[in-house]
């Protein structure tokens, strides 16, 4: 809440009022639309998901798969990445699938998101290369990359940690070797997978629909609706990284994309009116939906035991 009074903080009231304007006048069909590809790349990721359970021998209802899918996205916006602890805990109630290989599961298919991402920015970044280089880094001294450095040691620590407990017999660490085992099971669970293929283009798909959610609704201001693709990708590519350090980009993701559709000479409140439109129609839909999906879930569930 404080980055939101913050960036609103250092509005003119004519700059409020601008953005007000813009808010009143713009086409929400085109936001509509948008939602509607978000409502698509959720249930993507939910079939896609079965692609990777499948080779543990599991095949969950599709219904619980998305329901547990949007209840993740809901508890991301509360509190961070513990969505995928919510989604594989659900799936271990409802489906009787053990938490240690769905949420290895998802650990595997979020490589793939990355990787899809990673392509976006790359993207952006052969489109846009003077631009988004004078927008993330600045000349500094170079120094010790202590980045490097702590992920070594960890991944030192962590090393020494398995090969203690891969020789213990105590109960208590028996149990952690066997949700280690579950967890490295989940996670490869993506080399086992017989609709590699499949897995693929749902991937790119989710991807694409992510895309599309943006690009959609800059045709809802007129101020954005000539935009050019570079710019698309790289509001994209900077919304999309806001997300990863707040709540679901919440306070950030307006000013973050504003900072970069002004790089294409579009004035900061409409720039800033476009953010704020996008990510009050994200969030209200996880709202909604994954409000509904945690409300479902146990009714769902009760109705089929009965």
């Amino acid at each position: 809440m404080f980055i939101i009074w913050y960036s609103l903080s250092k509005l003119k009231p004519s700059d409020i009022e601008s953005i007000k304007v813009s808010f009143q006048t713009a086409n929400y069909w085109w936001v509509a639309l948008s939602l509607f590809f978000g409502i698509l790349s959720h249930l993507s990721r939910a079939y896609r998901w079965h692609f990777m359970l499948e080779p543990l021998g599991y095949r969950p209802k599709f219904a619980n798969s998305v329901m547990s899918v949007l209840v993740a996205y809901l508890v991301n916006l509360i509190v961070p990445r513990a969505g995928e602890i919510a989604r594989a805990t659900a799936m271990s109630k409802y489906e009787h699938i053990p938490f240690e290989k769905g949420f290895g599961t998802i650990v595997s298919e979020r490589v793939a998101d990355v990787i899809m991402l990673l392509s976006i920015i790359g993207l952006a970044f052969y489109f846009q290369t003077e631009l988004l280089s004078s927008y993330f880094f600045k000349e500094n001294d170079s120094g010790p990359n202590y980045s490097l450095i702590i992920l070594m040691v960890i991944g030192l620590i962590g090393l020494v940690f398995y090969q203690l407990i891969k020789k213990s017999d105590y109960p208590l660490v028996k149990k952690i070797q066997s949700f280690i085992h579950g967890l490295i099971q989940g996670v490869i669970s993506i080399f086992k997978m017989k609709k590699k293929w499949a897995f693929i283009f749902h991937t790119i798909f989710i991807w694409l629909m992510y895309v599309l959610m943006f690009y959609v609704v800059t045709f809802s201001l007129p101020e954005t609706t000539h935009l050019p693709f570079g710019a698309i990708i790289v509001g994209f590519v900077v919304g999309g990284l806001s997300m990863a350090l707040t709540n679901g980009g919440l306070g950030t993701y307006p000013v973050f994309v504003a900072s970069a559709l002004t790089l294409y000479q579009i004035d900061e409140n409409p720039a800033l009116a476009f953010g704020w439109i996008m990510w009050t129609a994200q969030t209200l839909m996880v709202l909604l939906f994954g409000g509904l999906s945690f409300l479902f879930l146990p009714i769902y569930n009760r109705e089929l035991d009965d």
